[in-house]
C-alpha cells in the first residue's frame, strides 16, 4: 500500500469558509426568516415556465430537490416555496462585508476569495489573538451570524485541499457546521470519498477518463503509478495522484495559486497575413482551442494574454497585451478578450506570429454564475461547449 510521509509536508492552517445557499440566505434575512428555515428559491426570469433557479433555501434543497440550475416548471404547484427575483448588488454588498469580518481575524493577504459565497483563510498568524484554530472558526461563523444572520459551514485542514475537501465532504452535513481534516485523517477520510466526483478536481469527464484507467476510487487513485497517470493525463494526473493523498503545496498570500501557472498557445505562420479577417479567423481558432484544454482540465482563466509579431520585413515588431476578465474557459469569452486585444492595437501590420496565454488559473466552480452575465445564457453557453467538446473528442 502507497502512504505518505507527511513530516516533509507544510502544514498551515487553513478555513474554508461557504455561506449556505447564499442568495437564498441573504434574500431570507431580509424578510427577516431563519436561513435555515425559509423556503425561498431566488429565481431569474419567474414569469417563465423556463425560468432558471440560481439559488434555492436548504429547506427547499432538502424537500422538494430544487437546486441551482432547475427551472420554474419543476417546482411543485401549491407549495411553500416563495420566489424571489436576483438582487445582484445586495449579494455583492452582504459579500464586502462578509470579507470584512475576515479581515478582523487575518490579514489581506491571507484570504483567498474562491467565489462570490466561498473563501480561503490562512489563520496560521491569528492564534495568539483569537486561540487555536477550531476556536477562530467559531468565532468567526459566531460573528457572521451575530451581525449578518448567515449561517456559515468551515472546513479546516493543513492545506486549502484537505480544508475544501472537510467543507464539502463533513462540515456541511454535521451539526456544528464545522469539520477538521489533517493530514493523519486522509486514509480515514479522503480515501473514502464516494462518489468520485465528490472529490475536489474530479468532475464527470475525468472520474470516466479515470474509469478507463480501472480507476473506481480515491483510494485506487492514491494506488495508482503516479509516473503513469502523468504519461497519459500530465501534470494534472501527477496533481490528482497527489491530492488523493491529501497533498497540496499552494500558498494563500492574496491569491489562491494552484502549481498549473497556465494554458497557452503560439504559431509561426507560414507566410504573412496582411488581411485583417484572415488574421482574425487564426486568433479564434488558437483561442479556442486554448479554451478547450481549460476545459478539459476544469480549470479557469482570469487573465487572457495576446502576442502578435510582425513580418520580419519591417521594423515593427508587434505588440503584447493582457486582460483581466471574469473567470472562465468558454470559448466564447476567451475568443471576445482575444479579439478585443487585436482590434484594439492592430495597426495594419503584416502579421508572422500569434501567441495566445490564460493565465491566473483556477479549478472551475460547479456552477459559478457571473453577476454581471444573463444567466440563462451563462448556463445554456456552457451547455453548448461542452456538446461541443464530446464531438471533437469522438471525431479524433
Amino acid at each position: 500500500m502507497i502512504v505518505m510521509d507527511y513530516s516533509y509536508q507544510p502544514r498551515r492552517d487553513i478555513l474554508c469558509i461557504d455561506v449556505k445557499s447564499f442568495f437564498a440566505s441573504v434574500e431570507s434575512v431580509k424578510r427577516r426568516i431563519h436561513p435555515l428555515e425559509s423556503y425561498i428559491v431566488v429565481m431569474s426570469n419567474p414569469d417563465l415556465e423556463g425560468g432558471l433557479v440560481l439559488a434555492a433555501s436548504p429547506r427547499v434543497k432538502q424537500e422538494y430537490g430544487i437546486r441551482t440550475g432547475s427551472r420554474r416548471f419543476e417546482i411543485p404547484k401549491n407549495s411553500k416555496i416563495q420566489i424571489v427575483e436576483p438582487r445582484m448588488a445586495l449579494y455583492i454588498k452582504v459579500n464586502r462585508l462578509i470579507h470584512t469580518i475576515f479581515n478582523e481575524f487575518v490579514a489581506e493577504e491571507d484570504i483567498h476569495i474562491y467565489s462570490i459565497d466561498e473563501s480561503f483563510l490562512d489563520v496560521s498568524k491569528s492564534h495568539a489573538l483569537y486561540g487555536s484554530t477550531e476556536q477562530i472558526a467559531k468565532k468567526i461563523q459566531q460573528t457572521i451570524f451575530q451581525r449578518l444572520k448567515l449561517v456559515t459551514a468551515i472546513g479546516i485542514g493543513d492545506n486549502p485541499l484537505l480544508a475544501k475537501l472537510a467543507l464539502d465532504n463533513e462540515a456541511k452535513n454535521n451539526k456544528s457546521q464545522i469539520a477538521v481534516w489533517h493530514y493523519e485523517d486522509v486514509q480515514e477520510k479522503v480515501w473514502r470519498i464516494h462518489p468520485m466526483t465528490d472529490m475536489w478536481g474530479i468532475g464527470g469527464n475525468t472520474a470516466r477518463n479515470l474509469n478507463n484507467l480501472g480507476i473506481n476510487s480515491v483510494y485506487s487513485l492514491s494506488q495508482y503509478d503516479v509516473k503513469a497517470l502523468k504519461r497519459v493525463h500530465g501534470v494534472i494526473g501527477e496533481q490528482l495522484f497527489y491530492h488523493a493523498h491529501g497533498i497540496d503545496q499552494s500558498v494563500i498570500s492574496k491569491k489562491y495559486i494552484p502549481k498549473s501557472k497556465g494554458y497557452g498557445k503560439s504559431q509561426i505562420l507560414k507566410r504573412d497575413y496582411v488581411n485583417q479577417s484572415e488574421i482574425e479567423v487564426v486568433i479564434r481558432e488558437m483561442a479556442d482551442d486554448v479554451a478547450a484544454r481549460l476545459r478539459k482540465h476544469h480549470v479557469e482563466t482570469g487573465v487572457v494574454h495576446l502576442s502578435v509579431g510582425f513580418s520580419n520585413e519591417i521594423i515593427d515588431k508587434g505588440f503584447s497585451h493582457q486582460m483581466k476578465i471574469y473567470p472562465t474557459s468558454s470559448s466564447i469569452k476567451i475568443i471576445e478578450t482575444c479579439l478585443h486585444i487585436f482590434r484594439t492595437y492592430y495597426k495594419n501590420r503584416p502579421v508572422r506570429q500569434i501567441a495566445i496565454r490564460c493565465g491566473k488559473i483556477d479549478y472551475e466552480k460547479e456552477l459559478q454564475l457571473n453577476l454581471f452575465e444573463n444567466p440563462e445564457k451563462t448556463i445554456l453557453t456552457d451547455d453548448l461547449e461542452i456538446v461541443v467538446d464530446k464531438s471533437t473528442v469522438l471525431v479524433l
